[in-house]
């Protein structure tokens, strides 16, 4: 029998999906599983988008350009103009999701065997792009302790090589939901520009910064322009993750140039969803208002109900809608799937992402979760009642 390849196996399974089928099991035998191991928001959709859809008269639904409409392009640019970024359309690449921007912009400025520095916990798909790309992950650790703040930059530098090409961020960050401020933005400019390095900020949660904290975009950084690449998504800015658009935003003309070739060999991002997301770009800022309202309203009950329980541990995010939650457990894998196939209160209970997926150290996280406040509250309030209990089971069983 022929062989898959040893990139193929070893690509790291999704820490968030990888428990789907037991799940699905769960389901099967009536029980209700609530998630909130996945951000896939329930806010809804803006109007706007899904009629620009439904009214189009588009008679072939044939290629767009490979790197987006023009006129897509220059609504973006105009978006970016609002929050104090200066770009133009020939410095946006369409993509198919914020993924396809990630892996293209690996694929641009990382060789076989490169290195890439990654505060962790991170995006546990990073791992995969860089899988997928040949490219070295190399962690530097980021505490719950201190809210998984920027560690120090000497930190940084220590892990410096030969093979060190990028640092990436994500800003708001996803498992965390850490917002970086402009210090720490500004030190990491400065360090990526003493070593001759990009700097890639994943920043698709821009819109998602709360207690009065404001976004720090690379963008916006003066002299950063040949060094920055930004990744974005309308996915979680409009609700709006099975559209499958982002783009990947550069000053520097050879990353674009570069980005482009992977582009033309996948040939173009989708027709219908850019008519979508260009749409969304006219959602009035009122939509925002409402959904940041919503969202600090839902992380306040979370943070308030996780710290009513014995030995439970959290870091308060103030941005995105995710968080990482210590628990008094050895292993949070075989807890969050024994809570799938053993346990549940009434015919629910609640489904978690291990932490350990989010971290490219091993052996760290092990006791750690993900979860995703995307649930109305009482829904919230509901699963952490079950999480509590089922930690209470898991210790006596």
């Amino acid at each position: 029998m022929p062989k898959i390849s040893l990139k193929g196996s070893k690509m790291p399974s999704s820490p968030i999906r990888k428990l789907v089928p037991f799940a699905e099991a769960a389901k099967k035998q009536g029980v209700e599983v609530i998630h909130l191991n996945i951000g896939q928001p329930d806010i809804k959709t803006p109007k706007i988008a899904l009629d620009a859809v439904k009214n189009s008269e588009i008679e072939v639904l044939a290629y767009s350009r490979t790197e987006g409409s023009e006129e897509y392009r220059s609504k973006i640019a105009k978006y970016y103009s609002k929050h104090g970024i200066k770009v133009n359309a020939e410095e946006i690449i369409v993509t198919t999701g914020g993924s396809e921007a990630l892996s293209f912009a690996m694929g641009s400025i990382l060789d076989e065997g490169d290195e890439v520095i990654i505060p962790e916990p991170f995006y546990a798909n990073y791992n995969g792009f860089a899988t997928a790309n040949g490219v070295n992950v190399v962690p530097i650790i980021s505490k719950l302790e201190e809210n998984f703040a920027l560690p120090p930059i000497s930190k940084f530098e220590e892990l410096i090589s030969p093979k060190t090409k990028a640092v990436l961020i994500c800003n708001p960050g996803n498992p965390t939901g850490y917002l970086y401020n402009k210090d720490e933005i500004e030190q990491l400019a400065k360090l990526v520009k003493k070593h001759n390095l990009f700097l890639i900020a994943d920043e698709v949660y821009r819109e998602f910064t709360y207690d009065g904290k404001k976004h720090h975009s690379l963008l916006s950084v003066s002299g950063l322009e040949d060094y920055a690449i930004v990744i974005d998504s309308v996915s979680k800015r409009y609700s709006m993750c099975g559209a499958r658009i982002g783009c990947l935003v550069s000053k520097n003309k050879e990353v674009i140039q570069t980005a482009l070739k992977f582009a033309q060999a996948r040939l173009s991002p989708p027709t219908l969803a850019q008519i979508a997301s260009e749409a969304a770009l006219d959602t009035p800022q009122s939509y925002f208002d409402d959904v940041i309202e919503e969202y600090v309203s839902r992380r306040d009950l979370l943070i308030s109900e996780l710290e009513k329980i014995e030995g439970v541990k959290v870091a308060r995010p103030n941005g995105a809608f995710y968080c990482v939650v210590e628990l008094p457990v050895k292993d949070s894998d075989n807890f969050a799937q024994w809570l799938l196939e053993k346990f549940n209160i009434n015919g629910e209970t609640v489904m978690v992402a291990p932490a350990a997926g989010f971290y490219a150290s091993s052996g760290l996280g092990t006791n750690q979760i993900r979860i995703a406040y995307v649930l109305e509250k009482e829904l919230l309030r509901k699963a952490v009642q079950i999480l509590s209990e089922g930690l209470k089971q898991y210790h006596n069983s």
